[in-house]
């Protein structure tokens, strides 16, 4: 059963540490992560936040100590580890050190959310500067400025090193020959250079991320007012765009080409070999919609072989396709989410779908009639994955899907919009939420009326999960029960029976529902192997596992003369795990209760069927079968030695056999140097067994009673019923209930 089990994860990691630029104060800064993890422990959506602490040392003066104060806030501060203690004492000592500025004292403006480092630009991207700038050169880096294109570069890029750190921004700020320069040279050549000019302008950027700098700003005019400089900036912008305009009009041409091209496979194997993925993919950041058209035709027409899927998985091509989900070009959108749904096959690809937000997104688009179908299918395959089942709780889609399946006609309801349905109502949450309200009165109608068997299908999810839903179906037990008949197709009567079977709700009156509709002989008939199809014989089995812990409604079961025809059956599926597992479990429910314990032990072979399946591969099977030879070995004496004696000798088998193997690996002539050394190793139960391992298990019987007899009283057994509770039905020999898996409808 699926139940949504997701955690929430927070992490703060310890960014730099800095002097404040105006204050005696430390700042750290520092990152938040929240993140919410699924089952696996691989991530599903993450956050990021960056923020700062500011820590301020009104009491520094001359005379402090400065490395007591520096422990002392490496102490209180939580977010700076002990290993930073000598970087604070520096940090301390150069505030000690530090000219008081004007300002100082003075509570700092800082815009919110605002850092002298608001994102990691590289405004010098293709140069290498192997020079750590210094403040003491300051000198040397205003003469580069005097300098041509190259060295201005230069220049300003090291006075950007220094900008960057904010205890910097003071000294800055009193040597105007610095910002006089630099601002001269961004009004005479920033034509020549647009690195340059962006190099200068991230400057003086640092020192608009403080209010009391703003005035810098302004003084030397760096957002310039001449009407002549912001015409030739027009221009310049008008030429740019009228490039990329032409620009876009060849790679439409040439890809147009390229896709015709390609209806050749043997052509398009080449173009896969010089990466046409890659470049496709890099071109999806444009804006041009007619290009963008083309571009992800181009990726729908590949993305149908594996081997350019599998590209398009190492190229972030979901992450560049979220962000045309959606957008207000139609044959760009519908183009998209065709891709989507070529990509949505890969479970890998799937999962990014979910982490860059397009499932909430998809959902949106449930209503677009154009685009309806195709989204349907997206979702229907996220939906196939456990992951991400439960994420649809946060997003509108249960009561989309719910307004559209009340809203469909009698004669048949969509393949996908029931396919979604069906896969979402194995989780938990989402059972929960249909049943909101009327939902599941509703369903249940709608199903009835119709006899839709995928509907009862999606139904019968819901019913599995304990919790809330469950309790709902009370009402509802003699509908389902109404509809199990010989004469109602068999498929329908399957999901019915198997709703019914999943209502293992404590008091239900099952002897009651039983005889007023008759369906002990129908239960009866369908255990005959070949009545009907295995699917729906199995079911019965279930039901009449889950009737028979009304210990009433067990008894009426094992006079009908039940168990005999349940030993036919497992007989003849033997070999079905799946099959065995819930009949040892039948026997169970049997054994467990006092009205039908004497019908099985005396009355029927059933617990030599047991015996022989103790020791089963399947860990399921034996533990159910464990559980209900324990029963019968505390009631029934010649049983009980029966299975004591199996137990004794499949033990001492596995001994005699590990011996052996042992014996053959090693070269010694013998394993132990004395005898007497591991005579107890033979299985025992009080290990006084002699090391022939001849002892008739009989003797350990005669032993216990000398000590008293360690059976248990009726009264005991009375009290064992009731502190006692049955294992929960076994939910399959494999681990998982075939009404769990994906529902596979359309194709």
């Amino acid at each position: 059963m699926q139940d949504d089990a997701r955690y929430l994860k927070r992490k703060v990691t310890a960014g730099s540490l800095d002097v404040h630029p105006t204050e005696k104060a430390l700042v750290v800064h520092y990152e938040v992560e929240a993140s919410i993890l699924g089952e696996s422990g691989g991530h599903m959506l993450a956050e990021r936040k960056e923020g700062q602490k500011i820590i301020r040392v009104k009491s520094l003066s001359p005379s402090t100590d400065v490395g007591a104060l520096a422990k002392k806030v490496v102490e209180e501060c939580k977010l700076i580890p002990s290993s930073r203690l000598p970087q604070v004492e520096q940090l301390l000592y150069y505030l000690q050190n530090r000219k008081s500025s004007p300002v100082e004292g003075k509570a700092v403006e800082k815009k919110e959310k605002r850092s002298v480092k608001p994102r990691e630009l590289t405004p010098f991207e293709g140069m290498e500067l192997n020079e750590e700038a210094s403040i003491t050169k300051m000198d040397e880096y205003v003469e580069l400025l005097y300098e041509g294109v190259p060295e201005k570069i230069r220049g300003s890029a090291l006075i950007l090193q220094l900008a960057r750190n904010p205890e910097n921004l003071e000294e800055l700020l009193h040597n105007e020959a610095v910002l006089g320069a630099l601002a001269r040279v961004l009004r005479e050549d920033w034509k020549q250079s647009g690195e340059l000019a962006t190099i200068i302008i991230y400057i003086f950027f640092c020192f608009s991320s403080f209010s009391q700098f703003h005035g810098v700003v302004s003084h030397y005019k760096v957002a310039p007012e001449n009407g002549s400089l912001r015409r030739d900036q027009e221009k310049a912008l008008r030429k740019y765009q009228g490039l990329r305009a032409k620009q876009e009009q060849l790679l439409r041409v040439s890809l147009y080409l390229l896709l015709n091209l390609a209806e050749d496979t043997r052509t398009e194997l080449k173009m896969r070999n010089k990466n046409i993925v890659g470049l496709l993919v890099k071109v999806l950041d444009r804006d041009d919609e007619e290009l963008l058209v083309l571009v992800v035709s181009f990726l729908k027409k590949l993305s149908i072989f594996l081997e350019n899927k599998n590209d398009m998985a190492e190229v972030d091509t979901v992450e560049r396709l979220a962000r045309l989900v959606p957008c207000d070009h139609e044959d760009l959108l519908n183009l998209t989410l065709r891709l989507l749904l070529n990509l949505s096959f890969d479970s890998g690809l799937r999962a990014k779908m979910v982490e860059v937000g397009l499932l909430p997104k998809l959902t949106g688009l449930m209503g677009d009639e154009n685009n309806r179908q195709v989204v349907m299918r997206i979702l229907y395959h996220i939906s196939m994955d456990d992951r991400f089942k439960g994420m649809f709780v946060y997003t509108d889609c249960i009561p989309q899907l719910m307004q559209m399946l009340f809203e469909c006609s009698e004669e048949e309801i969509e393949a996908e919009l029931i396919s979604i349905c069906i896969n979402l109502a194995a989780n938990k949450r989402n059972a929960q939420l249909t049943c909101e309200g009327n939902g599941l009165k509703m369903l249940m109608k709608k199903a009835l009326k119709t006899k839709d068997c995928l509907l009862m299908k999606m139904i019968r999810n819901i019913s599995q999960h304990d919790g809330p839903t469950k309790p709902l179906f009370i009402d509802y037990v003699g509908d389902l029960a109404a509809e199990i008949r010989a004469e109602e197709d068999e498929e329908w009567v399957l999901e019915c029976l198997g709703t019914l079977a999943n209502l293992t709700i404590p008091d239900l009156d099952w002897e009651l529902v039983l005889k007023e509709y008759n369906l002990v002989p129908y239960l009866k008939d369908r255990l005959k192997p070949g009545s009907a199809e295995d699917d729906l014989i199995l079911e019965v089995v279930i039901m009449i596992g889950t009737v028979s812990m009304d210990d009433a409604c067990a008894a009426m079961l094992a006079k009908s003369g039940i168990i005999p025809a349940l030993i036919e059956l497992l007989n003849a599926q033997q070999e079905d795990d799946e099959f065995v597992c819930q009949i040892v479990y039948v026997f169970y429910q049997m054994v467990f209760h006092q009205a039908t314990r004497d019908v099985i032990i005396k009355d029927t072979q059933a617990p030599a069927y047991l015996i022989d399946l103790m020791h089963d591969k399947n860990a399921e099977i034996r533990k159910v079968c464990d559980n209900t030879l324990d029963i019968i070995a505390e009631y029934d004496e010649e049983w009980g030695r029966k299975i004591q004696s199996e137990k004794f000798r499949f033990h001492n088998n596995q001994w005699l056999e590990m011996v052996e193997s042992r014996q053959a690996d090693e070269s010694e002539t013998y394993l132990y140097d004395n005898d007497n050394d591991r005579a107890d190793l033979f299985y025992s139960a009080d290990g006084i067994t002699p090391a022939d391992g001849c002892v008739s298990p009989d003797f350990f019987n005669d032993l216990q009673a000398q000590n008293g007899d360690s059976r248990l009283t009726e009264a005991d057994r009375d009290i064992f019923d009731q502190t006692s509770s049955s294992p929960g039905r076994p939910a399959t020999a494999y681990g998982f209930r075939p009404d769990e898996q994906p529902f596979y409808q359309y194709t």
